[in-house]
Parts: structure tokens; sequence; C-alpha cells
């Protein structure tokens, strides 16, 4: 008859289970502790020891026995970061002379630890003074369980490698910290100028307010969360509802870039009569409608479909089970339909030109707003295409962080610092306050400083980046 016993203390957990020369089960049942368990075919090595037709097996499981023989313990070629996903447990056959086993035995762990999906999970045996694998295989896994396999019994575990994060680049950061709060100010300087100069009849600056509030709000979040990112990820719902709120305004500025272009495209349609079509059909609440609860549609459906897609390392979206095509997706279709439009756009002023009842002034306008919309969609399009093909390139990096964190300063130069209206707006506040901060050669000044610090910052990364790469420069040997 077989024989099952079990002893439970704060410090392990231990079961035994006995089968003698009479067996009665067909199959041995599973050997429990909290944590862990064991598969045997008993009977199986019972009936190989020929003399006494039994067989014992001992399974225990230490509760803190992962702190002293530690992860470190498991040599690896590769510089991985090493992680006990289990406690330790040991399985022995005690009592029994032919202890050759009949088949691999199988142990299931339970994770201790969470979880990395992009991580290499390994089953190991102590041997001695280490971790090694001979002989154990990972049969299956979730994000809570792993099924090892052995062709011998010892002392297990379960190992997580990941891969080590790259270094920090502090000039990099540098850089990066200095771009962005420069294109922070200057879509402020654009939205002030948008709200306080007077603008003509037939022009409407919602789409572009709205351009400037979206991306403002998401470069000034986004910079938060760098800076406090230690701070932030540890709080897993904080750190989802910053990327998800990132998520809804980035993709937001698209869309308000793409009702732009619609706008574009009605004015030239209708030349003249853009003033009243604009009355009747796109109505600036309207246009706020579209703006925000397409962008807030794509978030809630981001959201229903994969629930847990929110809140990676950086507080942004998920890269693991394309997750990231919630944001990549509309960018995408958002582009190819300005590309569209925007050769729609060329074909009718072709068309306009042809026709001698067309105003001449009216043309040159459209042109100029066709040319200053296509700059917009390059300048706040391109840079997300470029983001496809970085790949670890130091240099592509740099272009896309400095073509991201600028988008308000070319904003700001093309619809403000290029804009007649706008010139003629601030030199008559200028005639009657002489001392205004938003005096033409103020302006001026300020756009071109703002250029040269660009330059200025790119030409000394460069030099430093190369400098150090080359080993002409160590930055160690200055302290």
């Amino acid at each position: 008859m077989p024989f099952r016993t079990s002893l439970h203390t704060r410090v392990y957990e231990a079961e035994v289970f006995m089968v003698g020369p009479v067996v009665t089960l067909e199959k041995i049942p599973r050997l429990d502790t909290t944590n862990s368990s064991m598969d045997i075919d008993l009977i199986g090595i019972a009936k190989n020891n020929n003399e006494t037709r039994s067989a014992n097996v001992g399974f225990m499981s230490f509760n803190t026995m992962e702190n002293l023989l530690k992860s470190d313990f498991f040599n690896t070629p590769n510089n991985t970061i090493k992680t006990m996903m289990s406690t330790v447990i040991s399985a022995t056959l005690p009592k029994t002379t032919n202890t050759t086993l009949t088949k691999p035995v199988n142990f299931t762990f339970r994770h201790i630890r969470e979880f990395d999906p992009s991580s290499s999970l390994s089953c190991v045996y102590w041997n001695i003074s280490e971790w090694i694998v001979d002989g154990c295989s990972v049969l299956k896994t979730n994000s809570s369980y792993t099924v090892c396999s052995c062709v011998h019994l010892s002392t297990f575990a379960l190992i997580m490698q990941t891969s080590r994060p790259p270094e920090s680049d502090s000039l990099l950061e540098l850089l990066n910290l200095v771009c962005v709060i420069v294109g922070l100010v200057f879509f402020t300087l654009a939205l002030l100028t948008f709200a306080l100069c007077q603008w003509s009849p037939g022009v409407n600056n919602v789409a572009r307010i709205n351009i400037c509030i979206s991306l403002l709000l998401a470069h000034l979040l986004f910079l938060l969360t760098q800076r406090f990112l230690s701070l932030i990820r540890p709080q897993q719902v904080l750190c989802a509802v910053i990327s998800g709120l990132l998520h809804f305004l980035f993709l937001s500025g698209f869309v308000w870039m793409f009702i732009e272009a619609v706008l574009l495209f009605i004015c030239v349609k209708n030349l003249s009569q853009i003033s009243s079509k604009k009355r009747e059909v796109l109505r600036n609440g309207f246009l706020c409608v579209i703006g925000y609860v397409v962008a807030l549609v794509v978030v809630g459906v981001s959201v229903g479909l994969v629930p847990d897609g929110y809140g990676s390392k950086q507080c942004w979206i998920k890269m693991d089970k394309g997750f990231i095509w919630s944001f990549l997706a509309p960018v995408c279709i958002i582009l190819a339909l300005n590309i569209l439009l925007f050769i729609c756009i060329i074909i009718s002023l072709n068309s306009s030109l042809t026709k001698l009842n067309a105003e001449v002034s009216q043309l040159k306008k459209n042109k100029i707003m066709v040319f200053k919309t296509l700059a917009q969609f390059v300048v706040l399009g391109c840079p997300w295409i470029l983001g496809f093909f970085t790949n670890g390139n130091k240099v592509l990096e740099i272009l896309f962080l400095i073509l991201n964190s600028q988008q308000g300063t070319f904003i700001f130069l093309i619809y403000c610092v290029l804009n007649h209206e706008v010139r003629h707006h601030i030199l008559n506040q200028t005639i009657s306050f002489p001392y205004s901060i938003f005096s033409p050669s103020f302006l001026f000044h300020l756009l071109k400083l703002a250029t040269w610090v660009n330059i200025t910052l790119v030409y000394y990364f460069f030099l430093f980046y190369f400098l150090t790469k080359s080993k002409l420069l160590h930055f160690e040997e200055l302290f």
C-alpha cells in the first residue's frame, strides 16, 4: 500500500511518498508544496528494484534558500541580468537500491517574481558550487508557472536571464533635455501669437492652436516623466496612465494635422467661398470633437483589446504583442491620407491657375498656405517615419530627437515669423508700445538665438561623441 506524509515549517516544506511490493495505483499522485510540485514515475522505479519491489521519494522546498544559493552562481557566456524565479527544491530517492529513473522527472515552479516575456528561462541544478543546466530543460512556461524536465534528481531552481539595458548616455540626455525645453518655449510663443494677433476673417487657426496644445502637453508630460522615471516606474498604475495620456496627446496632434490638411483642401476647392462653407460645415466645435474624440476612441479600443499594453519600462506603449501598432497604424494612415490630400491640392491649384476669373491674390495666399501646411506635414510627420529606421543608430537617434523636440520652433517659424499678418500686427503693436517684448527685432533675435543654441548643441555633442568613440578623450582621466 502507498504511504504519504508531509511536514511544513517556516523554513521548508517536505513530502515523502512510498510504494511497496503490492501497488494498486496506476499513477502516483503529484507531490506538492506551496510554490512547486513534482511528477515522478515512482511505480516504474519500484518495479526495477527486483529484491524489494519498493521505492521511496522525498521532495523538499526551501523557502529562503534562494537568498543563499543566488543566481550569481549561474555562469553564462553572455552578460545578462540573472534573477531567481523560484524557491530552491530538492528531490531524492532514500532507501532505494536502484535509483535509475525510468522516465524524466517534471518539476512545476511557481514564479516568485515578475516574469519578463522577453527573457529566457533556465532550469538548473546545484553542482558543488554553481548552478548548471546539464540534463534539465524547459518543457513549457507562462506568466505564472514554468515546467522543467530533468533526467536526474538533485537540488533544482529556475533562473531568468534578461538582457542588460543599454548604458545611459549623459550627453544624449543633456541634448534631449535642452532641445525639449527650447521646443516647449516656442510652442508657448506660437500659442501666444495665435491667441493675441489679429487674423483676417478667412483664416481658421483652430487646428494650429490645437496642434500646439496637444504637442506642448505631450512633450511636457514626456519630459517630466523621464526626469522622474525612477519614482514613477514602481507605480504601475500611474505609469500606465501616463503612457495612455502620451498615446492620446500624440495621436490628437496627428489628427489635428489631418484636419488642417482637410481645411486647406476645402479652401483650395472653394477659394472665395471658403468663409461661407466653413460656417456651414466646419464649425470649431465640430472640429474639436473630431480632433480629440478620434484619438480617444483609438486609445479606448486599444485598452479594451490589450488591457496591459500600457506602462513599459519607459512609461510608454509596450512593444510586445504588436501593441505599438495601436500608435503606428493610425499615424501611418494619417500620413498616407495627408499625402493624397496634398496631391489633390496641387492638382486643384494648377487647374485654378488656368481660370481667368480667379483672383490672383487669393491664389497667392493659397499657394503660401499649401507651402506652410506641407512644411508642417514634413516637420511633424517625417520624424516619426525616421523613428522606424533608428535601430540603435546614434546619428539617426540624434536626428529623431532634434526633429521631434523642435516641432514648436518650426511651427513658430512657419506660421508666426514668416507670416505677413503677424509681422504687420506686431509692427503696429511696437509703434504703440515701443518697448514691447513682441517687437520684430526681439522675435528675430529670439529665433536666431534658438537656432544657434540647437546648432551649437548638436555640434558639440557630435564632437564629444566621436572623440570618446575614437578614444582621443577619456572622461575618467579628467577627475
